[in-house]
């Protein structure tokens, strides 16, 4: 980041900028910090805000979770990743493209462990049509029949979700320069995580034949019991929110960082 004079003279060219201007960069003041996070998660919320599913009530139950989490998840996936790439920078005195991965692997991994909760209720009502609750007594249910460590059911899977998620299309897009290319090619790479993730948020403690002990074992089950294609089930419809969802967000994010005179991503 840098102030409003300079930030318009970035050069997009990967691997430009050097260790001594990413320095300067992060010499900012809390404000910038504000605008940094902040355009990430007002692009996230907005782009979920536009793309979550319309039409039955019932698909609008995970509306108000799923835009707290954008707020949070999206302004912490996508705002990590700049000072976890400088920091990576100062340790390894490189900018080259796996040290760019690491970074917005690490940013995607633990905006989820940070979040899991909030994605956790979303799931849940999203799937419970008939749900009387709402957010909080949901929240506080799970807590308190499940246990606290129910909230983080699929953190494993969703970070690993996040991770691959983060630096795929991060890369493709700082490659590319295109969202619409970003989000068609994260959605491959994640689509079978999303679908292992959502299984294991959804299952309650228990038991009986079935559960699933974990992703590793959740993706068996559904390889063997119902084929390797089972991977990829709601695939297209994955595709169908993800890659406008992708190519909204960073729309929004660079016009938003671009008015309050950050660099773009």
């Amino acid at each position: 980041m840098a102030d409003a004079s300079t930030s318009s003279s970035r050069s997009r060219s990967p691997g430009s900028e050097n260790v001594g201007e990413r320095h300067k960069i992060w010499r900012v003041s809390p404000s910038t910090v504000v605008y940094h996070f902040g355009t990430s998660g007002i692009a996230v919320a907005a782009a979920t805000a536009i793309t979550h599913p319309l039409g039955p009530g019932s698909l609008y139950l995970g509306l108000m979770p799923a835009l707290t989490r954008s707020i949070l998840y999206g302004g912490l996936r996508l705002g990590l990743y700049e000072p976890s790439k400088y920091i990576s920078e100062q340790v390894f005195r490189s900018t080259n493209i796996f040290v760019k991965i690491a970074s917005r692997a690490f940013s995607g991994a633990v905006a989820t462990a940070l979040t899991n909760p909030v994605e956790v209720l979303k799931v849940r009502l999203q799937m419970n049509p008939k749900m009387n609750r709402g957010a909080f007594q949901e929240m506080r249910s799970i807590a308190a029949e499940e246990g606290v460590k129910a909230l983080w059911k699929g953190v494993g899977p969703a970070m690993t979700r996040a991770a691959a998620l983060t630096a795929s299309q991060l890369a493709t897009y700082d490659e590319s320069n295109s969202s619409t290319i970003a989000g068609t090619f994260n959605t491959l790479i994640t689509a079978p995580v999303d679908m292992i993730k959502t299984r294991l948020m959804l299952q309650r403690e228990s038991k009986m034949a079935g559960s699933y002990r974990n992703g590793l074992h959740c993706a068996y089950k559904v390889m063997v019991t119902e084929g390797p294609k089972a991977l990829y089930k709601g695939g297209f419809t994955i595709f169908a929110r993800v890659g406008p969802l992708t190519t909204i967000t960073f729309i929004l994010c660079e016009k938003l960082r671009k008015m309050v005179g950050l660099y773009a991503i």
